[in-house]
C-alpha cells in the first residue's frame, strides 16, 4: 500500500492510500513507501492545516469500518473547524448512545482529517483521544483551531 510519512508539530504522521483514496492517517512513522500524487497532496494539505492556512481537507477518503462507524465518521467530518460537538450530540443525531459514538471515534482510521479531536464530553470536557499523546494531542489540535486551554495547565505537556 502506498504511504508517506511526514512531520507535524505533534509528531510524525503516516498517510496511507489505496485505490485512489486515503484509507488511514496514523500517528507515527512508517518505512519509506511509494509516494503518489494523492499522498503528496495530502501531505501539502496537512502541512497547511498545521501552519494555520487550511481549515478543511479536500481529499478522497475511504475509511474501512462498519456502517455505524462510517455514519459516526461522516457526522464527525461535518463538525466545522474551530467548533466542537459532544458525544451525546452525535448520539442523538444518529439515534445511538454516547458510548457507541465514543467507540467509533476511537476506531477512526483517518486521524486529523476526520477530526475526532473535535468531539468532546458533556460540558466541553476533554475525554478520550487515541492518537498521538492522547488528551495532550487533542488539546493541541483544538488550540490550533482557536480553542483556549481545554485542559488544566498542569495536565498539558509542554
Amino acid at each position: 500500500m502506498a504511504h508517506l510519512s511526514l512531520n507535524s508539530p505533534l509528531g510524525p504522521l503516516t498517510v496511507f492510500e489505496d485505490g485512489g483514496a486515503i484509507v488511514a492517517v496514523e500517528w507515527g512513522r512508517a518505512p519509506d513507501g511509494r509516494v503518489t500524487p494523492l499522498l503528496a497532496d495530502a501531505r501539502d494539505q496537512l502541512d497547511a492545516y498545521f501552519d494555520g492556512r487550511r481549515r478543511a481537507f479536500d481529499l478522497p477518503l475511504r475509511p474501512a469500518g462498519s456502517p455505524f462507524q462510517r455514519a459516526v465518521w461522516d457526522a464527525i467530518a461535518a463538525v466545522p473547524y474551530g467548533d466542537t460537538a459532544s458525544y451525546g450530540d452525535l448520539a442523538r443525531r444518529l439515534g445511538s448512545s454516547p458510548r457507541a459514538v465514543g467507540g467509533a471515534c476511537g476506531r477512526n482510521p483517518i486521524a486529523v482529517v476526520i477530526p475526532c479531536h473535535r468531539i468532546v464530553g458533556s460540558g466541553g470536557r476533554l475525554t478520550g483521544y487515541s492518537g498521538g499523546d492522547g488528551l495532550t494531542t487533542k488539546d493541541a489540535l483544538l488550540r490550533l483551531e482557536g480553542h483556549g486551554p481545554a485542559l488544566p495547565l498542569a495536565e498539558i505537556a509542554s
